[in-house]
């Protein structure tokens, strides 16, 4: 891959930074705006907006929309809202600068130099928000209407933020298309913006946690509800979706490097587009990775807002406040504050103090005030490396007996009732089955999410998998490596396809008395979710 191949298509980037750029140098230097009432480019920018709005109104109800609409209109926004009293005709020269003047650039065309990487020079993107055309009205009169541009319907839209859910389903809609047409090097921005996407609710998600850190009330449950959401919908809706596009691309590639082997002619177009399939395949593979990286961050952020939640509530006696904000923040703005600081601090050093350390003392020789009974004998410290190791990979051995047998569990009453809930473990295993499902409360969770995770588990293409492949054993837990340790028993064996789903009743499932990693009893909830199997 070339080494800027990302600057590719930077022209059409450029584009979109050119709207706002050739806006803003028509805007700030005119001096006019002041006998408008409008002093600052903040105010410039938002009355600018409010105009393309109303213009782009008009647009989408296809009603004309003349110079008088538009002075009436700006009349009373800086009125109502700017406490500017303009009447009729200043309105009207208000509304005849802005559109003529800025928008309209005079009548003149306005361009933006974007640099095009490929071709090494500079291109001239034509920018126009607004467009005007003769409309007569119901009496007969002549009138110029006026209507946005693609390019202004592409600016105004681009301020409104849409969903991150809708984002993806977006980005991996056209993902597809480019896909389907063989544009394989427009489906390589698709999945670099969609890894960018996930990258981004990562993000939020690692944000949201450090402010849950420093005071959980000062994120709210909207906030908190929202993110959630969009976790959930970020990795349920479109984990599956990005694993068969995966199994396309290799199946692709594959093809390509079978023909770059077998025919004599290999166009460079063929060989630009395998180097495209092999970068996708790897982004592929990245946002797959992401997608179980945000699954993971949920649920410790899900834990973490409950356990501070909960400690609140244990606290309501005690009187808490930020730190940060009511002292460190107030001081920093007003440091006159520290005045009176010693105040604070003495109390501290009123008390007598019983000892003092003498420095000198840690210099002097140490002599023994007592003979020792016996004679010095010579100890030898010996650190036996061989049985520290013997012993760590007996605990190894030991914690992964742990998770087979909760993975075990889970597969035989899955052979019993065929579909089951967790619910279902809960309360339908007997004391031995339930002690082997929940050995300890982290040990389950990670098989939890491991599973859900997985979604759909291929029990035979995993063996076929096993035996394609010389894989070395893992030292941790990894599902698929259990469960194919799991089937070598024929109990098992007429297991093809685990489904895992969760179950959409917003309902919990609390398990009770349950051991964590220090020998604690606690008790803890967990959202369901449902397994079912197919035979092969």
């Amino acid at each position: 891959m070339n080494e800027t191949d990302f600057l590719k298509n930077f022209e059409q980037r450029m584009k979109c930074v050119g709207r706002y750029t050739v806006l803003c140098s028509n805007s700030f230097d005119k001096k006019l705006w002041k006998e408008y009432g409008i002093e600052t480019r903040d105010e410039q920018m938002n009355m600018l907006f409010t105009l393309l709005l109303f213009i782009m109104e008009y647009s989408l109800r296809e009603e004309n929309c003349t110079m008088d609409e538009i002075a009436a209109f700006v009349g009373d926004i800086s009125y109502e809202y700017f406490a500017h009293r303009l009447n009729f005709e200043q309105s009207r020269d208000f509304a005849r600068f802005m559109v003529e003047d800025i928008l309209g650039n005079g009548g003149s065309s306005m361009y933006f130099k974007a640099f095009d990487y490929e071709e090494r020079t500079y291109k001239d993107i034509n920018i126009r928000y607004i467009d005007n055309k003769v409309v007569y009205l119901d009496s007969g009169v002549r009138r110029t209407s006026y209507y946005l541009t693609d390019e202004g319907y592409n600016m105004v839209l681009a301020t409104m933020e849409m969903e991150n859910n809708l984002k993806l389903s977006i980005h991996e809609m056209l993902f597809k298309l480019h896909l389907e047409k063989a544009d394989y090097n427009r489906a390589v921005d698709d999945i670099k913006n969609i890894f960018g996407q996930l990258r981004k609710q990562s993000q939020k998600i690692e944000e949201a946690i450090l402010s849950v850190r420093r005071n959980a009330l000062s994120y709210s449950v909207e906030e908190y509800g929202q993110l959630v959401e969009d976790n959930i919908s970020t990795v349920v809706e479109t984990r599956e979706k990005f694993r068969l596009h995966r199994q396309f691309i290799d199946e692709k590639i594959g093809e390509f490097e079978e023909k770059q082997m077998n025919a004599e002619d290999f166009t460079a177009k063929e060989k630009d587009n395998l180097n495209n399939l092999r970068t996708i395949g790897r982004y592929l593979t990245r946002t797959l990775d992401e997608h179980q990286r945000i699954l993971g961050q949920h649920f410790d952020l899900k834990k973490l807002y409950d356990e501070e939640l909960e400690n609140y509530s244990n606290m309501t006696l005690v009187q808490r406040f930020p730190f940060r904000s009511d002292v460190y923040d107030v001081i920093l703005k007003d440091v006159s504050l520290l005045q009176n600081i010693d105040k604070v601090f003495n109390p501290l050093f009123i008390g007598q103090v019983n000892k003092i350390f003498n420095p000198e003392k840690m210099l002097e020789y140490q002599k023994k005030l007592k003979k020792s009974g016996t004679e010095d004998e010579d100890l030898e410290l010996d650190f036996d490396e061989e049985a520290y190791s013997r012993e760590k990979e007996q605990r190894r051995l030991e914690r992964m007996k742990k998770y087979e047998g909760c993975v075990s569990t889970i597969l035989e009453q899955l052979l019993k009732h065929r579909e089951l809930t967790l619910e279902t473990l809960n309360t339908g295993c007997d004391e031995e089955a339930w002690n082997r499902l929940l050995p300890t409360a982290e040990i389950f969770r990670e098989v939890m999410i491991e599973f859900l995770t997985a979604g759909t588990i291929d029990i035979q293409a995993l063996q076929r998998e096993q035996t394609d492949y010389l894989m070395d054993a893992s030292n941790g837990f990894v599902l698929n490596e259990t469960l194919l340790s799991l089937m070598e028993d024929r109990k098992f064996r007429k297991i093809g396809k685990i489904l895992i789903f969760p179950i959409e009743d917003g309902g919990h499932v609390h398990f009770k008395n349950v051991m964590d990693e220090f020998g604690n009893r606690r008790n803890f909830k967990c959202s369901n979710i449902g397994f079912r199997y197919e035979e092969r």
